[in-house]
């Protein structure tokens, strides 16, 4: 099939969105699918994000994604965010009448309001339920973000979980070749991801814990966060196997967050052994609950504590059941498609149509009517 996922978060970005994003675009090459991408890095002209300058949106670029979705023609169109290009693909969708597909990956209500304390929460709710009701299916992290969001309107959810590389983050890096921490006093407590107001992270630093808190990744919080906490340790953004190993080496992986909608980094984490200790809130509370793999309290330093006293074997095994194979059948199974002479006959029309929209003789015959239509106003 020929898929087109238009996307605002995308490499060189990185953060959960974007690594379930790549998987997914990866695993459906290899069952033999063909993806074209569109993203703020395909030579767009960007600008950052307010509030998170690390972050580019592409908000003048609706013409050149009318002109690759028709020279492309695709039989299913995923918009996977609410920025700008997902703004345009989603109007071209609407005025083709052209079926698509999105994804809520985030509280991105939430996210404002933490940035902007004075906007009501109603405001961006009603922006991205508009958004996400126009198209097909809506695609959801969780059981749980599905009934937190049909509560608030939005229809046609499914739920969508996330996968982990078992392969990458495994229990083998653990202490393998040297443990990353050998210098830092144990329990090692970290938290992996942006460093970012929306994620809650003073909730995991004002912590009376034992032993050392680390922090993996950066954002617009960190500098904020280095003054005031200067008994953490900010080690930066890691990549690949070396954040594989900062995960194994770890004892505790703590996840403070009360708006992500998932959380791959808990998989993550426990795909390498390392227990997760999170509050009872979406996302946590589909994956943790009766796993032995962490624990979930109202009293953050109560659940880190009862983590250290947890078998690392059994968070390997819980993490296992998270394959990205069947996550992206699962997206591949929700898309909406049209059977490609369908397809073939709809973009056909649409290119003839475009091109007779941006002929010469098109915009000589509007100016044409308007001076008839003016010089008969005249005349009346």
């Amino acid at each position: 099939m020929k898929i087109l996922l238009v996307t605002d978060a995308w490499e060189p970005q990185m953060n959960g969105v974007v690594r379930t994003l790549t998987k997914t675009v990866e695993e459906l090459r290899l069952k033999g699918h063909i993806v074209e991408i569109i993203a703020p890095s395909d030579g767009y002209w960007t600008m950052p994000l307010p509030t998170y300058p690390d972050i580019r949106l592409a908000p003048f670029a609706k013409r050149d994604v009318e002109r690759r979705i028709i020279k492309f023609g695709p039989e299913a169109i995923h918009i996977a965010t609410e920025g700008p290009l997902g703004q345009a693909a989603r109007s071209l969708c609407l005025k083709w009448g052209m079926p698509f597909t999105t994804s809520y990956h985030t509280k991105f209500p939430e996210y404002i309001k933490a940035r902007f304390p004075f906007i009501p929460l109603s405001l961006p709710y009603k922006f991205v339920r508009e958004f996400h009701n126009s198209g097909g299916r809506v695609m959801v992290t969780t059981p749980s973000m599905v009934k937190f969001l049909s509560a608030r309107g939005f229809k046609n959810l499914a739920p969508w979980a996330r996968g982990v590389n078992t392969k990458q983050f495994g229990p083998d890096k653990r202490f393998n070749p040297v443990d990353v921490y050998k210098d830092l006093p144990r329990p090692i407590f970290i938290n992996v991801g942006r460093v970012a107001v929306e994620k809650n992270i003073e909730g995991f630093l004002e912590l009376d814990l034992p032993g050392s808190k680390v922090i993996i990744g950066d954002g617009p919080q960190e500098e904020q966060l280095k003054r005031k906490y200067q008994d953490v340790h900010f080690l930066g953004a890691k990549f690949g196997d070396d954040l594989a190993r900062h995960f194994a080496d770890a004892d505790v992986f703590v996840f403070p967050s009360k708006t992500d909608t998932f959380g791959l980094v808990i998989i993550e984490a426990m795909a390498t052994g390392t227990p997760v200790a999170a509050f009872p809130v979406t996302g946590p509370i589909d994956i943790i609950p009766d796993s032995n793999a962490g624990l979930v309290d109202e009293d953050l330093r109560k659940a880190c504590l009862g983590c250290l006293e947890l078998d690392r074997e059994q968070a390997v095994r819980h993490a296992q059941k998270y394959s990205w194979s069947t996550v992206t059948e699962i997206f591949f199974n929700y898309l909406t498609p049209e059977y490609e002479p369908v397809a073939r006959k709809k973009w056909r029309r649409i290119r003839r149509m475009t091109r007779i929209a941006s002929s010469p003789y098109h915009f000589i015959k509007k100016i044409l009517r308007k001076i008839w239509r003016f010089v008969r106003g005249k005349s009346a």
